[in-house]
């Protein structure tokens, strides 16, 4: 054994990195090889050939990236390191997905969920377990009752689980993974996931970072990226991901089914399409001033002495805009103004403030649509609670004062010209609570020496509110502005179960997202739905630009 030496530390994390630096090479060749076949048509066949072309670039660039990552290990080259962990981590997590849905792991996890209730008794026995365990307690002095009593405890939670994950079907699961990872291409991506699974922690591992000369900088660097890739990876699939497939969607006039060509900026060109015709007398019909097989007639105005008349392609667009704006003009002072008052209450020390703090949270906890439903039923015209208080009040007035006020007997959800005012109520009553929150821990953070000084000046309530308070809240009423605002510009879930059919009556609470839901769910214009979706981005983008520029202004930054 004399002549037999074991390769020391350093040597061994050499090896394992070159095995990493060839590994580099020969991911890049995979990735080379996938935008080929992207380029050839064999993979995303179903998109057009400037897109394969766009999407191929992406392989290309992460091989370079990869083949410049495994050059640089191989020159004991640290940033050689954080390359190949960023990639071979993003393949492991992407391998991994595949693998488990691939096994079957998905639809396990949901067949579990359907006989959990099979198991609530062996549960039980977890719970028993616990309780035999937690008697050991009890016996200070006795250290073998204390162990035997444990030990039982631990038997107990024991064959529990095992009759419970039984219970639910475990072994049948089990069995079916075996049979799927008997099939080629699921054994490929289990044994791909498990090698990059072991090139991160061969290369991610202490030895390496030292050999490679890592700083304690770099190496937090990577532990806190690490932390925060779950929520990065969440935001990129499921957010980023859809986002920029919807920006491809709008251009095309896909219906949902397969059919999608590429249309470039026609559903763009038809959402904005008007035109403005003068009018002969304010009464002339469309069909004389201009082409009423393409446009609609939108509104009529008078300008200078002069009729016009103005003619929109997509009349329910324009209209939808018109109802979002407007309910955005009303709910976000209605849901701001009186929680800013309401806070004000809030934050004195009067007994029983905390139990009223909660009561006006609940509205914003509480599920939209269940919220919708009470409301729809308290607007109810024949036996709903709002006109039965109105009715009353009025009676009231009438016998009292000797009025003549008449009964308005409010049809709330089927009256054009308040509809749409309903559901601003309902909004601005869910969302008040929250804000108020917001804005009670605004007002406690300001410091009560400022208030103090103020009383020593001889300032009264409303001096101390407007030169105090409401400076101070500039920050936090920056926020409640912007995220109320933007919101109430998403409007959906009221106006989709107030109205029957949605959107009634007479389109009076067509709003933008309800626009887009029946374009692209009902209709089955995916595409330009998709091009709705992004020209209400597009308005929300400006709209919080503006209130970010007017807040800089102001200064609410500094405070």
């Amino acid at each position: 054994m004399t002549g037999l030496t074991q390769p020391s530390s350093d040597q061994r994390t050499w090896n394992l990195l070159r095995i990493g630096g060839v590994w580099r090479w020969v991911f890049a060749l995979g990735l080379l090889i996938a935008a080929v076949l992207i380029w050839a048509g064999v993979l995303f066949a179903q998109l057009s050939v400037p897109v394969r072309v766009l999407i191929g670039v992406v392989p290309v660039g992460l091989a370079v990236l990869s083949a410049w990552g495994g050059m640089l290990i191989l020159r004991r080259n640290r940033k050689g390191r954080i390359i190949s962990l960023i990639l071979d981590y993003l393949a492991f997590v992407v391998c991994l997905a595949v693998s488990l849905q691939r096994l079957g792991v998905f639809v396990g996890i949901d067949g579990l969920a359907a006989n959990f209730g099979r198991g609530l008794l062996p549960l039980l026995g977890l719970f028993i377990a616990y309780l035999i365990a937690a008697q050991a307690d009890r016996f200070q002095g006795k250290p073998e009752v204390q162990e035997r009593l444990q030990t039982i405890g631990k038997w107990v939670a024991i064959v529990s689980a095992v009759i419970f994950l039984l219970s639910v079907g475990l072994l049948g699961g089990l069995w079916a993974m075996l049979q799927h990872l008997l099939e080629p291409l699921t054994l490929i991506f289990v044994l791909l996931t498990a090698w990059l699974g072991f090139m991160v922690w061969t290369v991610g591992r202490g030895p390496a970072a030292v050999f490679l000369r890592t700083t304690n900088a770099q190496t937090e660097m990577l532990e806190g990226y690490l932390f925060l890739s779950p929520n990065f990876l969440g935001f990129l699939f499921f957010f980023a991901g859809p986002l920029l497939l919807s920006l491809y969607v709008s251009f095309t006039d896909w219906d949902a089914f397969g059919n999608k060509n590429w249309i470039g900026v026609e559903n763009y060109r038809r959402i904005f399409n008007l035109d403005i015709k003068p009018l002969a007398s304010p009464n002339q019909p469309l069909t004389e001033a201009m082409d009423a097989t393409r446009y609609d007639e939108l509104t009529r105005f008078r300008f200078l002495g002069k009729d016009y008349l103005v003619g929109a392609e997509d009349k329910l667009f324009w209209i939808s805009m018109r109802n979002t704006l407007v309910f955005c003009l009303l709910a976000v002072p209605l849901s701001m103004i009186p929680a800013l008052l309401l806070a004000n209450v809030l934050n004195s020390k009067i007994p029983g403030m905390k139990f009223f703090r909660a009561v006006y949270f609940l509205p914003s906890v509480a599920a939209t649509v269940g919220v919708a439903v009470i409301w729809q039923w308290l607007y109810n015209a024949s036996v709903g609670y709002i006109n039965y208080a109105i009715t009353l009040g009025v009676n009231f007035l009438n016998n009292v004062f000797h009025l003549s006020i008449v009964d308005p007997q409010m049809r709330w959800m089927s009256d054009a010209r308040v509809a749409l005012l309903a559901i601003v109520i309902v909004s601005a009553w869910q969302t008040m609570g929250f804000n108020t929150v917001l804005f009670l821990a605004g007002l406690q953070n300001i410091p009560k020496e400022l208030y103090e000084a103020a009383i020593v000046d001889g300032a009264g309530r409303w001096m101390k509110f407007w030169k105090i308070t409401l400076p101070l809240l500039a920050p936090t009423t920056f926020y409640v502005v912007t995220t109320t605002t933007i919101q109430a510009l998403q409007v959906f879930e009221q106006v989709f179960v107030m109205t029957n059919p949605p959107g009634s009556p007479n389109n009076s609470t067509l709003v933008l997202v309800l626009y887009l839901y029946q374009n692209g769910f009902q209709r089955f214009k995916q595409g330009y739905a998709s091009a709705v979706a992004w020209v209400l981005f597009i308005v929300i983008f400006i709209v919080t630009l503006l209130q970010f520029r007017a807040q800089r202004k102001t200064g609410a930054y500094d405070v």
